[in-house]
């Protein structure tokens, strides 16, 4: 009638590790006293408080790109959806589509992932980038060149610094960035702008200031990304069209995040008398060994232009960054 109770508590977690509900339960049932009985009891009920806050933590913590994220154009083409969770554009014969963020930033470290679009996307252009406003901006680009169905989309970046840009670096993706969601981040400091894809650097952009090489310091830039039609030069020079008939085209968006100092009225989150400026240790990161060494493989074995080795585009020399790099 009576069954044998095991009160080793390390055979009773190892016994019902996956279910603590179920063993927090079965405690209840025990009637005789044990001491190492109570303090797993204890132990028990903390585990369950703890997963219930960590769940709680976890759904606030979910991104609302609504918070962030405002449609600029597109006349009903952008949407965001699922409780804010995803961003859509779409590109017909008609339109594109755009957004911008809500924020404007000086140095951050930015992450965003992007579904592109999939099949023939040819002549579309989804441009992802940083930029600030006037005659003598600053921008930092991801723009991803679509292309004929099988072969691969062309990740194009550049940056610009006072209105002077061409600095064209391009490359091929090791996987299909059409299949699912990868993270496209840009840390942007004082030191350097380093791109980045899945946790990859794909390109460095050092501060070189003292050598008399701009630097996007000053100007406060927000976040845009559009969907649009390019075929005048996107795909293999303007050579391969639209096809219209793959219409609608559309490129999705989620997990925003932004560790970055937000310009408000002119003044910084990340001012000495913010209570997060501790925080802000990607002010100063830099590439460990490994990330350098991961740089150089995506660079040696991914790259497919480089503004620096385009030597008829520079018969009088190449810029400066090129030969300091």
């Amino acid at each position: 009638m009576f069954q044998t109770i095991n009160t080793n508590p390390l055979s009773i977690l190892r016994q019902y590790q996956n279910s603590s509900l179920h063993l927090l339960c079965i405690l209840e049932t025990l009637l005789l006293p044990n001491p190492w009985l109570l303090f797993l009891q204890e132990i028990t009920v903390f585990m369950v408080f703890s997963i219930f806050i960590i769940s709680s933590l976890m759904v606030i913590s979910a991104s609302d790109l609504n918070q962030d994220f405002q449609i600029t154009w597109g006349d009903g083409r952008a949407k965001i959806v699922n409780n804010g969770e995803l961003l859509t554009l779409s590109l017909d014969k008609a339109s594109g589509s755009g957004f911008e963020s809500k924020n404007e930033y000086l140095y951050g470290q930015i992450d965003m992932q992007l579904k592109l679009v999939a099949g023939n996307s040819a002549g579309t252009v989804t441009a992802y980038y940083l930029s600030s406003k006037g005659s003598t901006w600053d921008e930092i680009d991801f723009e991803f060149l679509g292309n004929l169905s099988g072969d691969p989309y062309i990740l194009h970046t550049n940056v610009f610094s006072q209105g002077k840009g061409n600095r064209e670096q391009q490359f091929y993706l090791w996987f299909d960035p059409t299949a699912d969601f990868h993270t496209y981040s840009i840390l942007w400091n004082p030191q350097h702008i380093i791109f980045s894809v899945d946790g990859t650097p794909i390109r460095k952009f050092k501060n070189l200031e003292s050598a008399g090489v701009p630097y996007p310091k000053n100007q406060p830039m927000r976040i845009y990304s559009s969907l649009w039609n390019a075929d005048d030069w996107a795909t293999r020079g303007g050579l391969v069209k639209t096809d219209w008939t793959q219409a609608p085209f559309t490129a999705s968006y989620r997990n925003f995040k932004a560790n970055a100092c937000v310009i408000n009225a002119g003044k910084s989150s990340c001012s000495s008398n913010s209570p997060s400026s501790t925080s802000n240790s990607w002010l100063s990161q830099e590439l460990d060994s490994a990330g350098e060494e991961r740089l150089k493989w995506v660079q040696n074995n991914y790259m497919i232009y480089n503004y620096c080795s385009d030597a008829k585009r520079f018969p009088q020399g190449f810029p400066t960054e090129c030969t300091m790099a």
